[in-house]
């Protein structure tokens, strides 16, 4: 069942945010087509009422013929019939372009961030990144849900140009010339409200940075009364985020107005000169009338092309911060020539540490410098470039990005929970039946996460895991490790959140369910410790000592004076 809605959206010119939206357009030129199809129509249906209004008046009412008086009363019928046809056409084409383009580049911007990973977090703060997908995307397609209505102003302009043009040399050219004129002098706008638009775009993102930290960290907050102080420096953000919109009201102000202002000046020098070639008898009583209609009609291309403008800006504006993630290259990457992939149950080693996990034993790691321990568990899982690693003998910077994450799977110390049901929670590849999920629970002693939900594993996470307590998303996310039965599971500080009797059970029932699987984990817990078949004791960054948690006790007084902090610091 596919769930997004493209299966490949494509790889994305980023030369510029002009290129990207180009490239975005040429992946749905079919619709485009079709939108600008219809716009036309549904313009070009408006420019003639005029036209056929004053025929009517001209040869039916004034030549006082029934029959040409019908004959355009049903034309002018017709042409609203299209009208409205068209018009909802092209309104479906609009929306169908719009949400096309921006779930495009939702997606092509989201899998590229996913795709990254850490090298996005370290240019840009979660905020900005969410802020990017939610509004700027969604801006960026505005650019499409305009090209219909664009398309059928410049042709209807036309039309209603020639159409005056045949009727008065002078009319024609004051519409010939004077819409570009209005459109072009919108340009000096646009740079000073594009500028103060990017402004205000990045405050949002700081601001929205700023949410999401103080929202994750609530419940730390509130333990040590910290509340006030974040929730000020939010209210003084928020106060930013309002300066930097009173500072866009001036330029989107002048451009709404504008949009106003020029095509109502354009429409009364019209009408005036209309109204003197009609006194001078130059045009006759059903041109004035279609004269008339002209101008009020030429209102809405000239809004339309203002419009667009605004649109374009706005959509110029998020392809450029869309271009700051895509800009963020991956830090690890893919060999130009893979080696091939070594033996099942191979040996896992670091050169730089010293490191060698051996196949088919629990070992834990321990580091007086936590930091160094995390570190190592991220070179193991390559989840940065560094030289050293190797899986049996093979470099793991020689083997498929995607072949290293299926044999060794990390276990973040903060792995995120999505929203959805328990069930695809823990098992995202539905691979697993229920006795499967139920017995990873088990030895997540996470069984009371399943009896707090109505439906058990069919019942809702919300979004975090935001109803669990820390230890209840700690067990849940060990249960998912577990499930990915991965040939090397490497835990970082798995059982940090829950009390000493729980985690003892963990303890105890991890080293039973991954017997004869290699399993590294990164605690220096005595109750997860006395559990491993070996620990390997990290100190500077290098191994300093290997044995059973018991005979490091004894041998090496750095092992102990670790340990036994650890351990008063949980008591």
């Amino acid at each position: 069942m596919r769930t997004l809605p493209y299966d490949d959206p494509g790889r994305p010119d980023t030369r510029s945010p002009a290129r990207l939206l180009l490239w975005v357009g040429s992946k749905q030129l079919g619709t485009l087509g079709l939108g600008i199809g219809f716009g036309i129509v549904w313009m070009l249906a408006q420019a003639l009422l005029p036209y056929v209004l004053g025929r009517a008046v001209d040869d039916g009412l004034a030549a006082d013929d029934t029959g040409a008086l019908l004959v355009w009363a049903g034309v002018l019928l017709a042409l609203g019939a299209v009208q409205a046809f068209a018009g909802v056409m092209r309104h479906r084409s609009a929306v169908s372009n719009w949400l096309q383009a921006s779930y495009r580049l939702i997606q092509v911007v989201s899998h590229h961030a996913a795709n990254a990973g850490p090298a996005v977090r370290a240019h840009l703060t979660t905020g900005e990144v969410v802020a990017t997908v939610s509004n700027d995307a969604l801006r960026a397609g505005g650019a499409f849900d305009i090209t219909a209505r664009l398309a059928g102003a410049i042709v209807s302009y036309v039309v209603v140009a020639a159409l005056l043009l045949s009727s008065s040399v002078v009319l024609g050219l004051v519409v010939l010339l004077g819409v570009p004129v209005l459109v072009g002098s919108l340009s000096f706008v646009i740079r000073p409200l594009q500028a103060r638009q990017r402004e205000q775009r990045e405050e949002v993102g700081r601001l929205t940075a700023l949410g999401a930290d103080t929202v994750a960290g609530l419940r730390v907050l509130r333990g040590i009364g910290g509340e006030s102080v974040f929730f000020g420096r939010y209210r003084s953000r928020s106060e930013q985020v309002r300066l930097a919109g009173v500072r866009v009201a001036l330029p989107q102000s002048t451009l709404d107005s504008a949009q106003v202002l020029l095509p109502g000046i354009f429409v009364v020098i019209v009408i005036w000169l209309g109204g003197r070639f009609a006194i001078d008898g130059r045009i006759g009583p059903g041109e004035l009338v279609a004269f008339y209609g002209y101008a009020a009609f030429l209102v809405i291309p000239l809004r339309t092309a203002a419009e667009a403008v605004d649109k374009v800006t706005r959509a110029l504006v998020g392809a450029r911060r869309m271009l700051d993630i895509l800009a963020v290259e991956r830090q690890v990457v893919d060999p130009v020539t893979p080696t091939t992939a070594p033996p099942a149950d191979a040996l896992l080693a670091d050169t730089r540490s010293g490191l060698v996990v051996e196949p088919g034993v629990l070992t834990c790691l321990v580091s007086a410098e936590p930091e160094d321990a995390v570190e190592l568990a991220d070179r193991l899982g390559r989840f940065v470039e560094g030289e050293g690693v190797s899986l049996g003998g093979i470099p793991l910077a020689e083997l498929p990005v995607e072949l290293v994450r299926r044999r060794i799977v990390v276990s973040e110390t903060d792995p995120l929970l999505f929203s959805g049901t328990l069930r695809h929670e823990l098992d995202p590849w539905g691979r697993a039946d229920d006795s499967a999920i139920l017995a990873a629970l088990a030895v997540a002693n996470a069984e009371d996460v399943l009896d707090s939900l109505p439906h058990g594993l069919d019942g809702n996470v919300e979004e975090r895991g935001r109803s669990f307590s820390g230890g209840q998303r700690q067990r849940v996310v060990l249960a998912r490790a577990l499930l990915a039965d991965a040939e090397i599971l490497i835990l970082v500080e798995p059982t940090s959140a829950v009390d000493a009797h729980t985690e003892a059970r963990i303890a105890r029932r991890l080293h039973g369910a991954r017997a004869g699987q290699t399993t590294v984990v990164v605690s220096a817990s005595p109750l997860v410790l006395d559990q491993a078949d070996r620990v390997v004791f990290v100190e500077g960054g290098r191994v300093a000592g290997s044995g059973t948690h018991r005979e490091l006790l004894q041998a090496v007084p750095a092992y102990r004076a670790t340990v036994t902090r650890e351990e008063e610091d949980a008591a």
